[in-house]
């Protein structure tokens, strides 16, 4: 019968593009990850991958038991978990990277620091991606902008932070003579800029596409450009020197980040302390307190 090691590699497997990718990630050869899901697709009595001589995909049967096999994950990392003062077990989370540049990089090291024993394994993505990866049980979680669209019914959505929107140009340029540089339409942050620009009644002639704030930030610093990204709480605006931050229009728009995660899952009671500790931080800054 299959160990609990090897289900957590089969999850491990069905978060990356190829068997290769999964097997640096738990540490064994690419050979030793491939017997040990031919072991489970034996114990179980199932295929769960289509072969061919160049890839592994999972198939309808592997995604169906993604989330049981979390399940059980869970259930066996709970072990003992009563008898312990904190925390512990897996989370495995889905973050923009702007998340972990802003509020939530500070919480996730908090985090960490409040509990040791609890893992959190974190891949980075764009929202939209990240929604149908919680849907399918390969992440338990992620840290995402607030959908535009209305969500399925099986997860759910809590808004954790916001970060106002910003227009950003070079200091030393006039943003006139300089092109805007947009957010990739087709994302959540990309349609809030453009939500910025429409209700704010902005003309604008975009020159370039980028789908990474990072980037785009880097970008104005370069002197390539002006922006509308958010205000992130990680970034040293008031010391960087080549950026000139403004607020673009007169109607303030705010990007909302907040936690997504299937309405029924095993970890919920990991989600559940990052929710906590936002309503703390949130609460000691309307006391005035600082942390």
């Amino acid at each position: 019968m299959s160990s609990i090691r090897v289900l957590k590699n089969f999850i491990a497997v069905t978060r990356h593009p190829s068997v290769a990718a999964a097997a640096r990630e738990i540490g064994l050869t690419p050979a030793a990850a491939g017997q040990q899901l031919a072991q489970l697709e034996g114990d179980i009595g199932v295929s769960l991958f289509d072969r061919n001589k160049r890839s592994l995909v999972l198939n309808n049967q592997g995604r169906a038991l993604i989330e049981p096999i979390q399940e059980i994950i869970s259930r066996y990392e709970s072990l003992g978990a009563e008898f312990k003062s904190g925390l512990s077990g897996s989370l495995t989370l889905g973050a923009l990277v702007s998340s972990l540049m802003g509020q939530f990089g500070k919480t996730l090291e908090q985090l960490k620091q409040q509990y040791p024993e609890l893992e959190i394994k974190i891949s980075t993505g764009l929202s939209s991606d990240f929604l149908e990866q919680v849907i399918a049980g390969v992440l338990d979680a992620a840290i995402v902008t607030e959908s535009p669209y209305a969500l399925p019914k099986s997860v759910q959505w809590t808004a954790l932070y916001e970060e106002q929107m910003i227009l950003i140009y070079p200091k030393d340029k006039d943003r006139t003579d300089l092109p805007f540089i947009r957010f990739e339409p087709k994302t959540w942050t990309g349609e809030l800029v453009d939500q910025v620009i429409r209700s704010n009644h902005l003309q604008i002639e975009s020159s370039m596409v980028v789908n990474s704030v990072e980037a785009i930030i880097e970008l104005v610093r370069q002197g390539l450009g002006y922006a509308i990204v958010p205000m992130l709480a990680n970034v040293q605006w008031d010391k960087d020197k080549r950026i000139v931050i403004s607020i673009p229009g007169r109607k303030a728009v705010y990007r909302r980040v907040g936690l997504l995660e299937r309405k029924n899952h095993g970890r919920k009671n990991i989600t559940q302390a990052i929710e906590d500790h936002f309503r703390k931080v949130k609460k000691a800054l309307r006391s005035g307190v600082k942390r």
